[in-house]
């Protein structure tokens, strides 16, 4: 299978803080990949770091084997729309939304490349396949939505994207367990093609049985593959 994405030697952090630590990472095509650990260990800044929205950075990270990482000291976010364009989507964690869009607008925005903003009404019915409840919301504001729809909402906006890498940030933080299981599932029915997903979690059971692999994440460093305790998870 060919590389997705490759990351070789990262380090990054905010300000003075470092929070990734010399982290090396590939995911293959057509790969779910599971990364589990507590708060603060590094799970979203590993996903920004990608994205480049870190405040400083050091390492190689190459997507379909362009790098598209880069040693920077300042300007989080500066080039972060040109990583987009090369195929990253980030479902980010919790909701993260434009609480004055309708559903409808709040997935076409999704849409940033030429060509995803062409396909976009089929896109939308694709997304719309896989979260059924929000056919008949589409035309309501999502500030009006319960936190279970807006988490599909958040998560339909990445996938309108013509996305080579998915990261999908806790999907399931702050829902009750039984929307958070069924949000997650419907995250794992996109069909990745020639693309892969990285999901971000805390509970290492959501996960097991139904992404490829899962790897723990302790102090900004990846610890290798997790199973079921996350107390044996964390052990160093």
């Amino acid at each position: 299978m060919n590389e997705i994405l490759n990351v070789k030697g990262l380090s990054a952090g905010y300000g003075p803080l470092r929070v990734i630590h010399d982290l090396d990472l590939i995911v293959k095509a057509g790969e779910r990949v599971g990364i589990v650990g507590l708060n603060g260990h590094g799970k979203t800044t590993l996903f920004y770091a990608i994205a480049g929205l870190t405040h400083w950075q050091r390492g190689s990270i190459l997507l379909n084997g362009k790098q598209i990482g880069r040693t920077r000291s300042q300007g989080p976010g500066r080039y972060t729309h040109l990583v987009v364009k090369e195929g990253i989507a980030i479902m980010p964690q919790g909701d993260e939304i434009f609480h004055g869009l309708t559903v409808e607008e709040h997935l076409d925005s999704g849409a940033f490349t030429k060509e995803s903003w062409k396909n976009r009404k089929e896109k939308r019915e694709q997304v719309l396949e896989i979260f059924e409840p929000l056919k008949e919301l589409l035309h309501t504001p999502v500030g009006k939505l319960s936190g279970g729809e807006r988490r599909m909402v958040s998560i339909g906006r990445g996938m309108m994207s013509d996305a080579k890498l998915y990261m999908a940030d806790e999907p399931t933080l702050g829902l009750a367990p039984k929307i958070g299981k069924g949000v997650l599932e419907a995250l794992l029915k996109i069909d990745l093609k020639n693309s892969a997903m990285v999901i971000a979690e805390q509970n290492v059971a959501l996960l097991e049985g139904k992404v490829d692999r899962i790897i723990g994440m302790h102090a900004g460093k990846l610890k290798g593959e997790a199973s079921a305790s996350l107390s044996m998870l964390l052990k160093n």
